[in-house]
């Protein structure tokens, strides 16, 4: 079972609302999508492939790589179905696999329970060929396998990632509330920044936003935070077509002359914060941090660019009526000193976003948790109208504003 080199169904998944962005990285890297669905994005390619598109994406979550589909209707059909696969071919007799699943089927109330199914079936076939049997456990350390079973429709995949793709890697310390780097990642790409013009984060919080614009900017890959991934696992992997594509990211990496990040809080922890866990992704030099209240935060001059609000959204009546006079500040802040920028404000509380006072000329549909977020955007228009922007077959499709 060749897996590195034969072609099957690739799998790439991804928070709700992220696979627009996680398909135009896809397309970007080279590959066809064959589809893009809510939660992912689907195309035909060898582990080899899953290697690359480990490295280099941004948006996804875990890359599926299909091994076998079938149908089943009970637990002891797809142990039988899983003991005839050739898992000795896959696995390291004395290595460690982990099994994940999404299962919905009437015969199944219970995810371990399957899990444990499919885990039975694969070291019995290991110890059937091989006289051992590997080590299996929860911790997505090792190989990882993967169940996919819905009605009578059943397939089992490598997962090649391992641990999700969406935490980037870098951020060891997450402050308060943070947000999913694959999220702050697919935010800025669904906005009209150029990545070369000034990029302003108040309220920076633990940094993500401002240190995913960096990365971005600079063209680094979140292969280069990471180390370990489960096709590292699996018998057959290729270490110098890793080493190459390793290499490559490394080299890709660019500078941006006359960029310009900036990141402030009110809170010192949090510039702390921001400050270790952009110095982790090697981007710290690029971005220049501030203590102080938003308002007080650094506007360059003559060279407008994007300006990224996360504000709070408020889950307490006494922390919403407090945060209605920041949404409030917020929008005279954009309106009064931010003219020849583009505004934008990601907030999973549209009640409070009225109170920012200005007009939206797209609201960008993304999903945090289970809170349904926009990401609200603003043409501060000063003297002249920003220039050179994305025409509108480049973007997402949005609400009406």
């Amino acid at each position: 079972m060749k897996i590195f080199t034969t072609p099957s169904r690739i799998i790439l998944t991804c928070n709700k609302r992220l696979s627009p962005y996680l398909e135009r990285e896809v397309v970007d890297l080279g590959f066809n999508p064959v589809r893009t669905f809510q939660t992912g994005v689907e195309l035909e390619g060898t582990v080899l492939d899953c290697i690359r598109l480990n490295l280099n994406v941004r948006c996804a979550s875990q890359i599926h790589y299909s091994l076998k589909e079938f149908k089943v209707n009970h637990p002891d059909v797809l142990y039988r179905v899983l003991t005839g696969m050739p898992w000795e071919k896959i696995l390291a007799k004395d290595g460690y696999f982990s099994v994940t699943s999404n299962v919905d089927h009437p015969t199944i109330n219970n995810s371990m329970f399957v899990n444990v199914k499919v885990k039975d079936a694969i070291v019995d076939r290991m110890r059937q060929e091989t006289g051992q049997r590997p080590d299996s456990g929860s911790e997505l350390t090792g190989a990882v396998i993967h169940l996919y079973w819905k009605d009578d429709r059943a397939e089992i995949f490598l997962d090649t990632s391992g641990e999700t793709l969406a935490k980037h890697g870098y951020r060891k310390i997450p402050g308060k509330a943070p947000m999913l780097e694959a999220l702050a990642a697919a935010t800025i790409m669904a906005s009209k920044w150029d990545r070369t013009s000034t990029f302003v984060n108040p309220m920076c919080g633990s940094g993500t936003v401002a240190i995913e614009a960096a990365l971005l900017a600079t063209r680094r890959a979140p292969g280069l935070y990471r180390s370990n991934y489960s096709f590292m696992h699996v018998l057959g992997f290729e270490q110098d077509f890793y080493d190459k594509e390793l290499k490559t990211i490394q080299e890709q990496v660019q500078e941006v002359p006359g960029l310009k990040v900036i990141a402030s809080d009110i809170s010192d922890d949090a510039v702390t914060i921001s400050k270790v866990n952009a110095g982790i992704a090697g981007v710290e030099d690029l971005i220049q941090f501030e203590v102080c209240d938003f308002e007080q935060t650094t506007l360059p001059e003559g060279q407008p660019g994007v300006i990224y609000f996360n504000p709070e959204y408020g889950e307490r009546l006494g922390e919403i009526a407090e945060l209605e006079d920041t949404y409030s500040r917020i929008g005279d802040f954009m309106k009064k000193k931010c003219q020849g920028y583009l505004g934008y404000i990601f907030t999973g509380n549209l009640d409070l976003a009225k109170k920012i006072g200005l007009k939206a000329s797209r609201r960008i549909e993304f999903y945090t948790a289970k809170i349904d977020c926009r990401l609200l955007e603003y043409e501060l228009y000063g003297g002249t109208r920003r220039q050179n922007l994305p025409a509108a077959s480049e973007l997402p499709k949005t609400e009406e504003a």
